[in-house]
């Protein structure tokens, strides 16, 4: 099945900000991979198939450097379709001589690194679902090294880049959070995740559809991290999409329970969770 699909509840796309727009496109069309769907003055979509946004970037008036310390985005995430195409990644950047971090998580094989407003990124593959260890409904995850030299054997060798492939969708969203056990309450209470791991008291990993994670979230910014300015680089919004408009509408009665905030906006709904992360909640 896919992870990434109906009926599962799933990350669609990003929409981050930065400092400077240009600078930020060249960044990720040449060493990202990505193409510009639409553009204006001062925010642009992004797109792997040409079709479809998967990461927006817009630059507020006053943009302002990232702000440490505080609530928000930790990485998104971009998942590409096969192994090979994970290698073809790792060599775009030994050509380029962009410096990353790495890690094999048992579930899948990451690559890391930071835009140039430190937005994080990682850029990741599956391995098969059949090989991911579930107990007592946790999915086993680690942070081990990763085999860039098994790797990099799938590699397309022949093949010059040409950007990420056309299947590459948003696998996931990680996010600081002021509080861990508040964050848990919405989105498992509020909008139906499962928690699949644990990381100590630190960090948690929830999903839908027995997926190893949809959403991460973690409090290494500190307990009780505040969130950021609105001219802060870093996470304006993510989008989330449910699997029916009956699903939204349960979703908004269980936000409204628990206290959180909700908004219709334009025949949409706009959540945020408990430490200010906004939500685009669509069907």
């Amino acid at each position: 099945m896919s992870f990434h699909e109906k009926p599962v509840t799933f990350v669609k796309d990003v929409n981050i900000k930065v400092q400077n727009l240009e600078r930020s496109l060249q960044y990720y069309q040449e060493v990202i991979g990505l193409k510009i769907l639409e553009q204006s003055a001062k925010s642009a979509e992004l797109t792997a198939d040409g079709k479809t946004c998967i990461l927006s970037i817009e630059q507020p008036e006053n943009a302002k450097p990232k702000q440490r310390g505080t609530t928000g985005l930790y990485h998104f995430a971009l998942l590409v379709p096969r192994r090979s195409d994970l290698a073809n990644v790792v060599n775009h950047f030994i050509e380029k001589g962009i410096r990353i971090g790495s890690s094999d998580h048992l579930v899948s094989e990451a690559l890391y690194l930071n835009d140039p407003d430190g937005n994080g990124i990682e850029i990741y593959v599956d391995r098969d679902p059949s090989e991911w260890e579930w107990k007592n409904n946790e999915v086993a995850m680690t942070v081990d090294p990763l085999d860039f030299t098994d790797l990099l054997k799938t590699a397309d060798s022949e093949e010059p880049w040409d950007g990420l492939p056309e299947g590459t969708v948003m696998g996931h969203i990680h996010l600081h959070v002021s509080q861990l056990e508040k964050a848990e309450e919405f989105y498992t209470k509020g909008l139906g995740f499962e928690v699949v791991n644990r990381f100590g008291d630190q960090a948690l990993f929830i999903s839908t559809g027995n997926y190893h994670h949809h959403i991460g979230l973690n409090m290494w910014a500190g307990a009780g991290a505040p969130a950021p300015s609105l001219e802060s680089s870093g996470l304006e919004s993510y989008t989330i999409i449910l699997p029916d408009e009956e699903y939204r509408k349960n979703v908004v009665t269980r936000l409204e329970r628990i206290g959180a905030y909700v908004k219709e906006e334009g025949g949409g709904i706009i959540t945020s969770d408990p430490s200010g992360n906004i939500i685009h909640l669509e069907v």
